[in-house]
């Protein structure tokens, strides 16, 4: 008997030791556009810290939705809460923290781009996205229909794009072709296309996914360059968020702390993006 019990303490004692040294996991979920910079930082605080950052994907809606009902610590979002989320949630005090700026860059398939669009106005954008343009040569392109890719309700980059180009970031989009989620799944599909438009973080640029300038009213063109979004000169810049529930502490602090760091800023830069000092 007292071997048993003898056991059963020692069993409890490791249990407690465990607990004790475990290191702590954040948890955090959100925008496809602010998530390859968590990611990248959550490799190095583990390292430095020994904590681990758990970082899942979904957009902005599903990271604050997230955040909201108590599942995460830490929501990431590329644009601003609306007012049904915090009527959504009243108990929880949403609390911003901007660790870079990008901008929403209208993008093409590289094909369109070579055969000559390289820039487009606000209207012809949401004129595209009503379905009132439907073919690359009424903007100077080549004859070929226009493949519109639209995202997710949800989407961050979906609502700063949509108040930019039609004055509404919920606003419908009667033209788009396709409808599609991260920015990863967008990227793709404008690439194995010919004849794509759709929207993009600027870190997602490539040589098959090319950027369009923005041609102003007076006719200036905006190129989609850092310096540009850096400037504030671009007209579709937005803030970079990770949001807690009021102030963070413990290892949620210190993990925000690290972005915000030289270090982490770092990392943002790295990531594509401008970094809050800039």
């Amino acid at each position: 008997m007292k071997r048993t019990m003898n056991l059963l303490f020692l069993s409890s004692l490791s249990i407690f030791l465990f607990s004790c040294t475990r290191p702590e996991q954040v948890q955090v979920a959100g925008s496809t556009t602010v998530l390859p910079v968590v990611s990248r930082a959550a490799e190095q605080f583990k390292n430095a810290t020994g904590t681990s950052v758990v970082v899942n994907a979904g957009g902005s809606g599903v990271g604050i939705n997230q955040l909201g009902e108590g599942k995460i610590d830490i929501a990431m979002a590329s644009r601003d809460i609306t007012a049904h989320e915090r009527g959504k949630f009243p108990g929880v005090v949403f609390t911003e923290w901007v660790i870079g700026h990008d901008a929403v860059i209208p993008v093409v398939s590289s094909e369109i781009y070579d055969a000559g669009v390289t820039g487009l106005s606000l209207s012809q954008l949401g004129a595209i996205y009503s379905g009132t343009i439907t073919n690359w040569k009424e903007v100077g392109g080549p004859d070929r229909d226009i493949l519109v890719v639209d995202k997710e309700a949800a989407r961050g980059t979906r609502h700063v794009f949509m108040q930019a180009v039609l004055g509404d970031r919920e606003a419908e989009a009667p033209g788009a072709d396709l409808v599609l989620g991260s920015n990863n799944e967008e990227q793709t599909a404008i690439a194995q296309s010919d004849a794509a438009v759709g929207m993009l973080s600027h870190a997602w640029l490539n040589a098959d996914v090319k950027g369009l300038a923005i041609i102003t009213p007076q006719g200036e063109r905006i190129e989609p360059v850092l310096a540009n979004i850096a400037s504030g000169r671009h007209p579709i810049t937005r803030s970079l968020l990770l949001i807690t529930n009021g102030e963070p502490e413990g290892e949620v602090k210190a993990f925000i702390d690290f972005i915000l760091s030289e270090q982490g800023q770092n990392i943002v830069e790295a990531s594509g993006y401008v970094g809050v000092a800039k």
